[in-house]
């Protein structure tokens, strides 16, 4: 099943483009103060590594400002500037050359602030992201969803006064159901790009599985045009969790789609240690190599229960016994291999650059029966 995407306006933030059918974009927060140049710098590339598209980072006074432009100048993802309290921050981050500013409705809000910043952004021909979160709304009310909705239609009422609508809108709560329902109202009411994400959501596991729902709900209904994953975690943990949602989803493809059971009493092979292995020598294929193994699916199956019927059902697979690995294609059961040599030949299988296996125990040939 396809998922139909809502249908958007474009907005462009640097290089990536927002909305109107372009794949949602993947975001994460440098997670050290702008003003430490090197150590921002260094946060960024190993998030570009990761597979992040856009980073955003903490103004939090004119030392942070001035070091965008030094940081921009060092790195090459689009840049986004959050702001809050002070909009002089959001004008001197648009000096420094950012390619978006996020500007929070429950802490900055003087209409004369908010067009000064929009004057801006559209002499520098960037966008704005009317960012609000249910822990700084000025709007009042029990439920907390029509609030974030209404804290962002009373702010975009100075926009429209002053015609600007290079625009992404994030309602963000740490309540899964009353984002996902702030989400599904705001859609309903405008075309802007939608930014999603759910915040404090708690330790690690917490926020990932929190994020996962609150996020995966949405982008299943076609909601959702950049996603950022917020974890109380290295910021290169935010991409590869929204990797994996985005690629669960179909909704964007990052190497092959790899299938394992999570095993029981009749798993007698190590598969977590073979599934990691796999993983392994993929990440070492050069680029080119990896890129076509996107949307590929892979089985890594642990028994003969539903080992070789999961096999099947992929790309390709491996199925592992007691005393072999039974390698599938396309459907079928093409052969075996030793238990020591199933990983590597499944990815001698899955991508013809890789070699191999010369071990003695390799083989391909058809089998009548797998045990």
């Amino acid at each position: 099943m396809k998922i139909k995407r809502r249908a958007s306006r474009t907005v462009r933030v640097g290089n990536v483009f927002l909305g109107a059918g372009h794949p949602v974009a993947i975001q994460s927060m440098v997670k050290v103060p702008a003003k430490r140049v090197k150590a921002a710098v260094a946060q960024i590339r190993s998030l570009q590594d990761a597979g992040c598209e856009i980073v955003r980072l903490a103004v939090e006074d004119p030392q942070d400002a001035t070091a965008l432009r030094s940081i921009k100048r060092q790195t090459s993802l689009p840049l986004v500037a959050d702001i809050h309290f002070d909009y002089r921050l959001a004008l001197a981050a648009i000096e420094a050359g950012v390619d978006k500013v996020r500007l929070n409705p429950g802490n900055i809000h003087r209409p004369r602030e908010v067009e000064a910043v929009i004057a801006a952004a559209r002499s520098a021909r960037i966008p704005i992201r009317i960012g609000a979160n249910s822990g700084s709304l000025r709007v009042s009310r029990r439920d907390k969803a029509s609030a974030l909705v209404q804290s962002v239609l009373e702010y975009l009422l100075i926009f429209k006064k002053n015609r600007f609508h290079d625009l992404v809108i994030s309602l963000k709560g740490s309540d899964i159901a009353e984002t996902i329902a702030a989400y599904r109202k705001m859609a309903s009411l405008c075309d802007y790009p939608l930014h999603l994400g759910v915040t404090a959501t708690g330790l690690p596991l917490d926020g990932v599985v929190k994020s996962s729902v609150g996020l995966g709900v949405l982008l299943f209904q076609g909601i959702g045009d950049t996603i950022r994953v917020s974890l109380l975690e290295k910021p290169e943990q935010e991409v590869l969790v929204a990797r994996f949602l985005l690629n669960s989803l179909g909704l964007r493809k990052f190497g092959p789609e790899l299938i394992c059971c999570p095993t029981c009493g009749r798993c007698e092979v190590d598969l977590l240690k073979r599934a990691k292995e796999f993983q392994a020598l993929v990440d070492k294929l050069p680029g080119r190599e990896k890129a076509r193994l996107e949307g590929v699916k892979v089985a890594l199956m642990g028994c003969v229960v539903n080992g070789p019927g999961e096999a099947r059902e992929a790309d390709y697979g491996v199925a592992f016994s007691r005393r072999k690995a039974g390698l599938f294609a396309k459907g079928r059961m093409i052969g075996t291999t030793d238990l020591a040599q199933g990983v590597s030949a499944l990815l001698a299988l899955v991508n013809p650059v890789f070699p191999r296996p010369k071990a003695r125990g390799f083989r391909l040939r058809r089998v009548k029966k797998y045990s």
